[in-house]
Order: C-alpha cells, then structure tokens, then sequence
C-alpha cells in the first residue's frame, strides 16, 4: 500500500507557542536547570519561576521539581493544588487547574494531538480544564479538550477522552463513570472553594 503520510510536509501553519523561539529556548533551559535541580520543599521558588515565565499561579500551589511544563505562559493554577512527581503539562494550548485539586505523579495533559486523516499529519489544539477539587490519580492521561468538573476524580492509569462531571468517579481506558464521589456535595466542599464558585 502506498504511503499516505507525508511527515515531511508537516507545517504548523496558524499555530503559536506564545512566545518567541529565543524565550521557548530560554524556558526549557530554566526548567532542566534551576527549576529540576531545587529541593523538594522549595515550592515557592518554583512558582516564582513559573510566574516569571508567564504562568498564573495561586497561593500555596505545590509544583513537584519533576513536573514538566511545556509552556508556562498557557497555563494557570489555581490556590492550594499540587502537581506531583513526573506529572507533565503538555501546554501547546491553554491548562487551567483550579483550586485545591490534584494532579497525581506521571499524570499527563495533553492539549496537542494530530489528524490522522491528514497526510500532512496536521496539529490539533485544544484547552483542558480541572476545575476546583478535583483530582486526577496517578498515571492519568488527559485527552485535548477535555474538562474535568468539580469535585470529580478520575482513578489510576485512566485515560478520559470525554468530560467528567462535576462529583463523579471515573476509571478505565476510556474512563467511564463508577460512582459519586460524596454523597452531598455540600458538606465536602470546602469553605474557600464555595466562596469561589459563587463569585464564578
């Protein structure tokens, strides 16, 4: 069968980083460097590198030095949430984590895939939103355009190719529902994340 695919007419045409090609080259050297090599506790220099790369990040958030972020200037964090160990950002479109969720270790969103119906294996972007209290377990994988509701968690090694409702469990590949995740919402959230869904 004839080959189909041309990679090497791949184009990116109307795609951009952001950011110039020199500030993309400085970040990824900060990130291998200043940011990989800091001790675990030292959360705040951390965030204030993300910050000064263009990152939005709330108070108390907790970026572990393993994480990976792709382009800083795409993504905002909300207060209280953490990044675990190996987790990757793969920011090519906008991430916004809300208040007090969690992105477990070797946790994956990924806001890039390609058609592949296109010879030309085109670019795909999409933003991916986890909204307040959610948390995604370890080794999640996070498809483009995806968003995860409030309160929702999604279990270990799952890959969530569509949105999870607010309050809802769930897991496989593709992750499906498996329960509620509390009974009343009401009593489990928390006091700061009420007040800030109703200024929503």
């Amino acid at each position: 069968m004839k080959n189909r695919v041309r990679l090497d007419l791949y184009v990116q045409e109307g795609y951009s980083r952001g950011r110039s090609g020199l500030i993309v080259l400085l970040w990824w050297l900060v990130q291998s460097t200043a940011f990989r090599w800091s001790l675990q506790p030292m959360y705040a220099w951390r965030n204030w590198l993300l910050k000064l790369f263009g990152a939005e990040i709330g108070i108390g958030v907790k970026v572990r030095p393993t994480a990976t972020i792709t382009y800083p200037w795409k993504v905002k964090i909300g207060e209280h949430s953490w990044i675990g160990d190996h987790a990757e950002l793969y920011s090519l479109d906008s991430i916004t984590i809300g208040n007090h969720c969690v992105v477990s270790q070797n946790g994956y969103l990924c806001t890039g895939s390609h058609d592949a119906s296109d010879p030309q294996f085109s670019l795909i972007v999409n933003p991916i939103r986890i909204e307040d209290g959610a948390w995604l377990a370890s080794d999640v994988f996070v498809y483009p355009g995806v968003t995860v509701g409030v309160m929702a968690v999604v279990a270990a090694r799952s890959t969530v190719l569509r949105d999870v409702p607010t309050n809802e469990v769930h897991a496989g590949t593709p992750a499906k529902y498996i329960k509620h995740r509390f009974e009343t919402m009401e009593e489990e959230v928390p006091q700061r994340t009420k007040l800030h869904l109703l200024k929503r």
